[in-house]
């Protein structure tokens, strides 16, 4: 594995040929086969009979047993594809990878970690040590801020769990082409990010949850708790406690400080709901 980490391109979906529906990795289990409606031609471009095509080598890596039979499996039906490596944890990962050749890692977000390290630091050190593989992350994540710090990293594909299990092999071929491969389920979540509110300031709307949202802009309009509890029908002590919960998020110690926040956001009634 040498040479030094390849230019990568978003893939869209579209860009590749529509799949019949499939289980996704969280709908597998091990009385489950692969889907047998994926295209082997996916794993295998074309070439000349002059230039027989080695496999991609791939380790995949997860801390369910289940979703690792359920990968084998899948990748066992592509001629041009070979499992060389499997792991459970990072600390495996690594071991692994330091032991061999192999082309793509297909790796689990959440599994234990490297020493004091996060699951996004963990990947960057990956990608670090072994720069001439392309990464695939699996997932169960659900919040775009921490998909977008993910895809920061500079990965070469990410699916969902979710996401059907036949677009595993459009994300290796992907990747091995130098195109960044982003889940359906993914750009969903990020798409959703991408279209909060216009104005809403981004720190309050990321920090707090809809209803504290609410309350605050519009007790930051003039309204007393009293005639927030009266407007939108809940109980005075509700609407106190979610103007101090908001308050505490924002770090803001008393109500001067949220008015000016509110001055310097821009926002009143309506403006963060």
């Amino acid at each position: 594995m040498n040479g030094a980490p390849h230019p990568v391109h978003e893939t869209d979906v579209a860009d590749v040929a529509d799949q019949p529906a499939t289980p996704s990795l969280e709908a597998v289990t091990p009385l489950a086969p692969a889907p047998s409606n994926v295209d082997p031609a996916l794993s295998a471009p074309a070439v000349s009979d002059a230039a027989p095509m080695l496999p991609t080598r791939i380790v995949i890596a997860d801390d369910h047993p289940v979703v690792l039979f359920a990968l084998e499996s899948l990748i066992s039906r592509f001629p041009y594809l070979t499992v060389v490596g499997r792991a459970h944890t990072f600390p495996e990962l690594f071991n692994e990878a330091a032991q061999l050749d192999f082309d793509v890692a297909i790796v689990d977000l959440h599994m234990p970690c490297v020493d004091d390290l996060d699951a996004r630091e963990t990947l960057g050190e990956f990608r670090q040590r072994f720069p001439g593989a392309s990464l695939v992350v699996l997932t169960t994540e659900a919040d775009p801020a921490a998909l977008r710090r993910v895809l920061d990293v500079k990965i070469d594909g990410i699916l969902s769990k979710k996401d059907p299990i036949d677009l595993i092999p459009v994300a290796i071929v992907s990747a091995m082409a130098h195109e960044r491969y982003v889940g359906p389920v993914v750009r969903d979540l990020l798409a959703h990010r991408l279209h909060a509110p216009a104005g809403a300031p981004a720190r309050a709307y990321q920090l707090l949850s809809r209803r504290e949202r609410e309350v605050l802009a519009l007790y930051a309009s003039g309204m007393s708790v009293t005639e927030i509890a009266g407007q939108i029908g809940r109980s005075i002590k509700t609407i106190s406690a979610q103007k101090c919960s908001a308050m505490k998020k924002l770090s803001l110690a008393n109500d001067i400080e949220l008015y000016r926040f509110a001055a310097d956001c821009g926002f009143g009634a309506g403006a963060l709901s």
